[in-house]
């Protein structure tokens, strides 16, 4: 980072003029923290001493010996001001500026109060140790705590930043770029305690400041001259606070502080002595960037009481975000999701999370109700097992072409050894046929999915999830009995659910967000809040025991959603979020791609993504059909279904469409049957059955063969 002259030409442009808008949002302010965040842990275990200190974002500021938690509000508030500097020297420098201070601050030694902090005709204090905060409440009253907050600030970044001029630089700019409009508006304290704040942190000369400053603040200056020479060099915060003391007492000197009158009652010198401090901090928040742990004692006391409480719940992540800002939490959330990448250059968040686990309650109900299901639609998961198992049983023997194994005589060993050839004692082994498979089903979880549907014979019902679960469950069977790679997923787009959320408290964590959201950001409330977001039920490591609760219990959710809504109602503390299948049009093409980068990932030959949906997407078609063919450039298979829609036929080269539950499970398992037996034969394993052309008696793979 460079060096900052101290005088910058008049035409260079200054940083609201170079970052837009959409650049000072919060998320975009999160994304550019999250490029330097490496050096800045790097930077505060060094300063801490700690290797293994851990550094987050949180939307509750917290400094414990373990953590520290930072509010991105603060980044943010630093590209809101005008200076000249670039985006990225402001995201080091303010990062490096609340590391600095959440480090260094340390405020709870205690001392026996020194005895030049009382006036003489006080009692004299007595030798317990006290705390440094409750002294200067003692000593100084709230002025006395705000001219100490605001000396301390200084002292911590001249003397830790002071080995880092180019990030000392960007705050001097940002600094100094606030100090004339901050001047104008404080009054005489105010104009005190900044020049303080500026002196003592090596920002700015006194006699620069005598300049800028009214008549007795400049004399008062002059008086304080050596005190603020000092606050570079103290040794620790009670040095510091002695240096605020004797400065108040010069600012009282020339008359800058109220004065107290003859009839003043303990009350009224409590609201002077708060006017006081309301005018020091007003003066030095104007130009200085506001760390919580150095705001005020209040602060102070809540960012090490949520690290306290960090602690106590075994740090487990998040935990000291507990009571902090929803608004905060949701766009932590939003802006630390994976950043997906569409073929069009365009790109989208997608908020990936694990499939909430108390679905599981409803898992006995759902395993009887998908027999019943199951024999009402004829789905034959033995069948189609039986047929495909002897084929992956040879190809996991890595079968020969010859029909014999490695490991057997050939039937002309007599002749062999007869002739002396003893090297063709075994039958030449052919080309390995053994493959490795992954087989992806990303099922469309939006509320239309749960909404009735015409049925044979006039009747409606809402068989929509339900068959595209059974679907899944039946497939997830099949791959599990042929050990075949398998991961099951649900997209949609609304409030992203977390995996321990009941009912109750997704939707009370819903409404917080919304209203805090719409109070912050504006018209961004609905976008940071309505998220595009991944249920992953079953990932491919994840054994399928494990994920067919949850499975079995979304199938039941599916199958009867009035009775889930009321079991709900009834228990909202213990059951799951069913309010999470909110009625929105999905993003397909973000969650497509994301399906097939995790199938890229696994160390398979063979790749197959069955998605099926019932609408058309809320982005592009085109976008969509791009991302699928660019799938199947890169080999994955993708099978698009669509429920009454055909929205799958312009965006897939495989597709269906379904209009009844039968078909569609049948179409969802019948065309991974068939891309699984064509995947072998044309392979070189077309011994094993009669002929590749019989392959293609599914619809699907038949247009695409064509």
């Amino acid at each position: 980072m460079r060096e900052w002259s101290a005088m910058r030409p008049r035409d260079e442009a200054i940083l609201t003029e170079i970052l837009p808008p959409e650049e000072r949002v919060i998320e975009a302010v999160v994304a550019r923290y999250q490029r330097v965040a490496p050096a800045v842990t790097r930077f505060a275990r060094s300063l801490a001493g700690n290797e293994d200190l851990r550094i987050r974002l949180g939307s509750h500021a917290a400094a414990g010996p373990e953590e520290i938690v930072m509010d991105p509000g603060i980044f943010q508030a630093a590209y809101a001001r005008q200076a000249p500097v670039t985006p990225a020297e402001v995201a080091l420098a303010s990062a490096l500026h609340e590391v600095v201070h959440m480090v260094a601050t340390h405020l709870d030694e205690p001392r026996p109060l020194p005895r030049e902090w009382v006036p003489d005709h006080d009692e004299p204090p007595s030798d317990e140790p006290v705390a440094l905060l409750d002294a200067l409440e003692r000593a100084g009253g709230p002025a006395g705590e705000a001219m100490f907050f605001t000396l301390e600030d200084a002292r911590q970044e001249a003397q830790n930043l002071g080995v880092y001029p180019g990030a000392r630089s960007v705050l001097q700019d940002l600094y100094l770029a606030a100090i004339p409009r901050a001047i104008e508006q404080a009054r005489p304290l105010g104009q005190f305690s900044l020049a303080c704040f500026l002196a003592g942190g090596g920002y700015r000369t006194v006699d620069d400041l005598q300049r800028r400053t009214g008549p007795h603040v400049a004399a008062a200056l002059e008086d304080a001259r050596q005190l603020l020479a000092d606050v570079s060099s103290a040794d620790g915060p009670w040095a510091t606070a002695s240096i605020a003391l004797a400065l108040l007492a010069v600012a009282r000197l020339h008359g800058l502080l109220r004065e107290a009158t003859p009839d003043e009652t303990r009350h009224m010198e409590r609201s002077r002595q708060e006017v006081d401090q309301e005018d020091i901090t007003t003066g030095v928040d104007a130009v200085r960037m506001i760390s919580p742990i150095l705001a005020d004692a209040e602060s102070h006391d809540q960012t090490r009481k949520a690290a306290q409480q960090a602690e106590s719940m075994r740090g487990r992540p998040g935990d000291a975000q507990t009571g902090g800002d929803p608004a905060t939490e949701q766009i932590l959330r939003v802006s630390e999701a994976p950043t997906v990448y569409l073929p069009d250059g365009q790109s989208g968040k997608l908020v990936v999370e694990s499939f909430p686990t108390r679905f599981d309650l409803f898992s006995d109900r759902g395993m009887a109700a998908i027999e019943e299901a199951g024999r009402k639609w004829s789905v034959g998961r033995h069948h189609i097992t039986g047929e495909l198992f002897p084929l992956f049983t040879a190809n996991q023997r890595r079968g020969l072409r010859s029909g014999y194994d490695a490991g057997d005589l050939s039937p002309y060993a007599a002749l062999f050894l007869g002739a002396g050839l003893y090297e063709r004692m075994y039958e030449r082994r052919s080309l390995p046929t053994r493959r490795a498979y992954a087989v992806s089903l990303l099922v469309d979880g939006s509320a239309s999915m749960l909404q009735p549907r015409p049925l044979p014979g006039g009747r409606r019902e809402p068989w929509a999830l339900k068959a595209a679960t059974l679907g899944a469950w039946t497939l997830a069977r099949l791959c599990d009995d042929l050990q075949v790679e398998f991961e099951v997923a649900i997209f949609n787009r609304a409030f992203a659910a977390r995996v321990d959320d009941t009912e109750q408290a997704y939707v009370d964590r819903l409404h917080a967000t919304q209203g805090a959201l719409r109070r912050t950001q504006g018209g961004a409330a609905d976008r940071l809040t309505r998220t595009v977001n991944h249920y992953v039920i079953k990932t491919f490591d994840q054994r399928w025991q494990t994920a067919e609760r949850a499975l079995s219990g979304l199938f039941w959710t599916a199958a009867n959603p009035a009775e889930a809504a009321t079991d709900d109602r009834r228990t909202a503390g213990q059951s799951p979020p069913v309010s999470m299948f909110e009625k929105a049009a999905n993003v397909d093409e973000i969650n497509v791609m994301h399906a097939v980068e995790r199938l890229a990932r696994r160390n398979t030959q063979v790749r197959l993504l069955v998605v099926l949906a019932d609408g058309m997407t809320r982005g592009s078609v085109e976008t969509l059909a791009a991302a699928v063919d660019g799938a199947e450039v890169g080999g994955t298979t993708v099978l698009g279904i669509g429920i009454g829609d055909d929205t799958v036929e312009a965006a897939y080269s495989r597709s269906q469409i379904v209009e009844r539950p039968d078909e569609l499970t049948k179409a969802m398992i019948d065309g991974v049957r068939s891309a699984l037996r064509r995947s072998i034969a044309l392979v070189g394993g077309d011994t094993w059955w009669a002929n590749e052309s019989q392959l293609y008696d599914d619809p699907i793979l038949r247009r695409s063969h064509a």
